[in-house]
C-alpha cells in the first residue's frame, strides 16, 4: 500500500482534502507533528467530508519517531528544490511520499542527505509552489499509475443512463 506523509502540515482544509484523496486512492496517511490544527477541527472534517472516518491515518510526535516506527521505508521527498522530476522516480507499491508544511516545505536538514529520493513538480516562471493538496494528488496519481492502479475501480459508469 502506498503511503502519503505530511511533515508538520499547517492548514486543516489541505489536510482534510488530502485525507479524502487518500481514502479514494486506498493509501495510508501519516501526519508528523506538530500540526497547525487539531484532528477534531471542523475545517479538517469539512474538507475531508464524510470520508475522514474511513481514513487510515497515523500520527507521530516528530520525524525521528516516524523513522523509528517505519524502519527501512523507501521515502520520496517532494520539494521545489529537487533536481529530479516526480515522473522520473519509480514508485514501489509500499513506498512513502513525503510533503512538507505549506509555509516552508520539508526542512533542508532532512533533504540534504536524500538527493536521490527528492522529487519536484515542474512549474513555469517564479511560482514558488502549488497548493499542498494539488501536489499530493499529482504525485500520488503518478505513483498509482506506475503501479497499474492496483485494487482500484477502473470502470466508469453513468448513474442514470448507459453509455451508447
Amino acid at each position: 500500500m502506498l503511503n502519503i506523509v505530511l511533515h508538520e502540515p499547517e492548514i486543516p482544509a489541505n489536510t482534510g482534502n488530502i485525507g479524502r484523496t487518500c481514502v479514494a486512492a486506498g493509501v495510508r496517511l501519516h501526519l508528523i507533528e506538530p500540526l497547525g490544527f487539531r484532528l477534531n477541527e471542523k475545517n479538517l472534517k469539512r474538507a475531508g467530508m464524510d470520508y475522514w472516518d474511513n481514513l487510515d491515518v497515523t500520527t507521530y510526535i516528530n520525524y525521528e519517531e516516524f523513522l523509528e516506527r517505519n524502519p527501512g521505508a523507501k521515502i520520496y521527498m517532494a520539494t521545489t528544490k529537487a533536481p529530479k522530476i516526480y515522473t522520473e522516480a519509480r514508485y514501489e507499491p509500499d513506498c512513502y511520499i513525503m510533503f512538507g508544511k505549506e509555509s516552508a516545505g520539508i526542512p533542508e536538514e532532512i533533504l540534504v542527505n536524500h538527493k536521490e529520493e527528492c522529487i519536484r513538480i515542474p512549474m513555469v516562471g517564479d511560482i514558488r509552489s502549488l497548493n499542498l493538496g494539488n501536489s499530493v494528488a499529482i504525485i500520488l496519481y503518478e505513483a498509482l499509475r506506475q503501479n497499474n492502479f492496483a485494487d482500484m475501480n477502473l470502470k466508469g459508469e453513468l448513474h442514470r443512463l448507459e453509455w451508447n
